[in-house]
Order: structure tokens, then C-alpha cells, then sequence
């Protein structure tokens, strides 16, 4: 099990922390009482739960582009990082289809000069690369559940870019990091869902735009399947995968982080279950707007980090959703109150505390 007193101390580096799951998991470290230090650029929504959160005077907060190595090398040779966390990326499907240059460039360019910064810092014991649950070749094949043992061949340029990084990761490890004392894990998330996302085409924040505008929800795909998880399942495991590597080399490897089968719905199952929570004659129809090939079948196999973590989800789909629609009206009361609701979902969740 995860004992966040671990991390007091620890001088913790995490690309990305301006993004929504990088809040959340600088949110999580900080009242682990550790050093944080981020690197990434500005959020690039609004409203952004990085300001919403107040937590950049608690910590170093450096404005950077991950293809800038030499900044990011600079950072990483002044604040000598023991534990590096990599989340920066262009992280949407369809914004890959419109910029794959851009996509591929911060996806696999970013990835190969944080593991040279890794590379050329020996502070560093302990380094996690957070990938994505679609780097693995997908012939939407039903019921298939994805083992970390499978084929790397994203389809889209995200997807894709986000095997390349895997690739990237591994060659690493294999020609320098083998030889070296830190140890690297990947890891491969599903889909993140939480408060405090406000990213264009996703489906959470999509339903929670419409309800403020008192508008039906509009789902594209509502028949295809994914692995939703609430924010704060994924992180713990990382920060858990990075302690436990910290310690011993045997715990680094390639991870599945993903929901267990019973919370793989589909997108309408998923807006469903927020309609029922929000209220107040939320609803959704079904308007498929002729976009870009995405996947209809998507299922990650998580027995692996079972076996080697004794880890178990906390919170199922239901309970995630809750969480949401309680941020969310929080935030409609009183933007200022996020912080200490943020405190809250943080204490519930490492107490186990189900809804």
C-alpha cells in the first residue's frame, strides 16, 4: 500500500503540472510535504484548475516547452531531482489529426529530452513516463482486453506518437538506464475523469458545459467503450510505482493502470450515469459529427499491477461521477473553495472512503 509519508522530503520533478491530472498529482505531493518542482507550459484552458487550485506558490513552477532541451536540461541541473514524472503532452485525438507534426514533435521529441535530462542527472532513482492505454495496435476486436506483452502501433498520430514514446522509454532503458542507478517504469493509463477538467473534447467536460449552459449533452460516439477512471486512481499508482522503484530496482516495468472490467462502459452508460447524478433535467442525445477514426473498443488488462502492487481501484464509476458533480457545484458556488474540496477528495480517497 502507498505510504505518501515516503515522498516527505523528496525532491519530486513532474513535466506536465500545469495540465489537469499534473494539478492534481502536484495537489497530492504537496500535502505529501514533498519538494515540487514543474515544468510545463501555460494551461491552455479557462478556466484551468492549476490556477483554480492555488498551489503555485507552494512550489517551484517553471513555464517551459519539453522540446526546449535546453531549458529542461537547465531545470533539471538546478534542482536535482530524485523522482521525475513525465505527463507533459498534446494529449487529445482530434487535435493530433489537425497538428500530427506538433503532436509527434511534443510526444516523442519531449519524451527522448527528458530521458536525456534523466540521463545526465544522477539525482535521479526513480523515473515514470505516463504514456496512454491506446499505444497498442487496436483491431477493435470486442472483448479484448490489452496485456502489456502486445503490439505498440497506435493508431491515430496521438495514439501513435504515444507508442513512439513507449519505444523511446525503452531503448533507454535499454542502452543507458540498465546501467545506471534509477529505475524506469511506463505507465499506461485509461481514460482520467475528475473535477476540475476543462479540456476541449472530452467527454466530462463536454456534459459539464452543457449543463451550465442548460443545453442537452451532444455524444459523438456513445457505443464505444472505454476504461474511466477517476483521476486520483492513476496517480496514486504512480506515485506507488515510483516509491516502490525508488527502493528496489525489481518493481520498474510497463504498466496497464485501468479500471477493473465493471467500470469499461460505454460512453452513454458514462453520461448516463452523469445525468442521473446532475439533475435538474440534464440530458443527452445522439449527434455523430463525422470526425476522424477513433477506436469503438478500448479495455486494458490490469492484473499486472494487481500482482506486483497489491493494488485495487478504490473508486468504480459511480463514485467517480459523484465526485464530479460535486466538484462541479462547488466550483459554480465558489471558485475560491476548490482548494480545501481538492484537500477533501485527496483525504477520502487515501482513506478509502467510498460514497
Amino acid at each position: 500500500m502507498l505510504d505518501l509519508s515516503f515522498y516527505k522530503g523528496k525532491r519530486v520533478l513532474i513535466t506536465g503540472h500545469t495540465g489537469f491530472k499534473g494539478t492534481w498529482l502536484c495537489k497530492v505531493l504537496l500535502k505529501a510535504q514533498a519538494i515540487v518542482c514543474g515544468y510545463a507550459l501555460e494551461s491552455n484552458t479557462t478556466p484551468n484548475l492549476f490556477s483554480l487550485s492555488k498551489i503555485e506558490n507552494q512550489m517551484k513552477s517553471i513555464i517551459g516547452d519539453v522540446r526546449d532541451f535546453e531549458k529542461l536540461k537547465s531545470v533539471f541541473e538546478q534542482f536535482q531531482p530524485e523522482i521525475v514524472i513525465h505527463l507533459a503532452a498534446q494529449p487529445l485525438v482530434r487535435e493530433s489529426y489537425v497538428h500530427p507534426v506538433y503532436t509527434y514533435d511534443v510526444n516523442v521529441m519531449g519524451t527522448v529530452n527528458v530521458c536525456e535530462c534523466v540521463r545526465l542527472t544522477p539525482s535521479v532513482k526513480s523515473f515514470l513516463n505516463v504514456t496512454t492505454d491506446k499505444v497498442y495496435l487496436n483491431d477493435d476486436a470486442p472483448d479484448h482486453p490489452f496485456k502489456e506483452n502486445e503490439p505498440l502501433d497506435g493508431y491515430d498520430p496521438y495514439s501513435n506518437s504515444k507508442s513512439c514514446s513507449e519505444l523511446v522509454t525503452h531503448s533507454y532503458k535499454k542502452s543507458f538506464f540498465n546501467e545506471m542507478p534509477v529505475s524506469v517504469s511506463t505507465a499506461r493509463a485509461g481514460n482520467v475523469i475528475g473535477g476540475g477538467d476543462f479540456s476541449a473534447d472530452r467527454i466530462i467536460p463536454d456534459c459539464i458545459r452543457a449543463v451550465e449552459q442548460k443545453k442537452s449533452i451532444i455524444v459523438r460516439n456513445p457505443h464505444s467503450i472505454r476504461p474511466y477512471q477517476h483521476v486520483l486512481e492513476p496517480l496514486y499508482i504512480y506515485l506507488d510505482i515510483c516509491q516502490k522503484q525508488y527502493e528496489n530496482k525489481k518493481y520498474e516495468g510497463y504498466y496497464n493502470i485501468g479500471p477493473d472490467d465493471c467500470d469499461c462502459v460505454t460512453t452513454g452508460e458514462l453520461v448516463d450515469h452523469f445525468c442521473k447524478i446532475w439533475g435538474a433535467q440534464a440530458n443527452w442525445i445522439n449527434q455523430y459529427d463525422g470526425g476522424p477514426h477513433e477506436a469503438s473498443f478500448l479495455k486494458l488488462d490490469n492484473q499486472k499491477i494487481k500482482d506486483v502492487f497489491d493494488w485495487q481501484p478504490r473508486w468504480h464509476i459511480e463514485d467517480a461521477v459523484e465526485k464530479i458533480v460535486q466538484f462541479t457545484k462547488v466550483y459554480l458556488q465558489n471558485p475560491k473553495a476548490i482548494p480545501a474540496e481538492m484537500d477533501l477528495e485527496i483525504d477520502q480517497f487515501m482513506k478509502g472512503i467510498c460514497l
